[in-house]
């Protein structure tokens, strides 16, 4: 696995990463995502706003003492994840939230039993990216443009988890909220009540 920068244990301590589940979460991803994109890179709505966002897609937030400071979008493939729409709020853009995402990401990823993470990033933030992201730059691929900004694929390999989900992993784990595995569910909790409509 390439390793990542770390972020100090205070940015570390105050930069919390979670899965956007609720109406309310959501909304903290979009208005991040308009004010870094729309409202800064002038990007048109229906681009940034793809169709992308409900289908199939994990969306993680990061926060510093409970604000919204930063965002990111996955999109899962057969054999890999897609990292999208990375967003940080301008003064949280010195590496330590992004490589807060980036952990996360790759926690959930390689729990999922993903093994490669694929981004399209800014050709002039690829170094940024191989610092803060653990990415490499994928070699022989050509640069492409869209939205007005210059792009080439980057490529961050992931070491097995010991954990990892499988169809033979109990099935009320696989029944727990995306990315909160380890704790029981409201479906863990309901399985304490006796069957009403048994087998027969």
């Amino acid at each position: 696995m390439i390793p990542l920068c770390t972020p100090s244990d205070e940015q570390a301590h105050e930069i919390k990463v979670s899965v956007a589940r609720t109406l309310s979460d959501i909304m903290e991803t979009v208005a991040l995502r308009a004010l870094v994109y729309l409202g800064e890179q002038n990007c048109p709505y229906e681009e940034e706003f793809d169709g992308n966002d409900f289908a199939g897609s994990t969306h993680l937030i990061a926060r510093i003492n409970g604000e919204p400071v930063g965002t990111l979008r996955l999109r899962w493939f057969a054999d890999f994840v897609k990292l999208e729409r990375v967003a940080i709020k301008r003064g949280e853009r010195g590496g330590a939230v992004v490589t807060a995402l980036c952990q996360e990401v790759a926690e959930i990823a390689s729990r999922k039993g993903y093994s490669r993470i694929l981004g399209h990033v800014q050709v002039r933030l690829a170094p940024f990216w191989v610092r803060h992201g653990g990415a490499q730059v994928r070699s022989g691929r050509q640069r492409f443009a869209f939205s007005d900004h210059e792009y080439v694929e980057v490529v961050r390999e992931l070491d097995p988890h010991p954990d990892a989900l499988s169809m033979d992993s109990a099935p009320l784990l696989l029944l727990r909220p995306e990315g909160d595995w380890d704790r029981p569910g409201v479906l863990d909790r309901s399985a304490s009540r006796a069957a009403t409509n048994p087998a027969r």
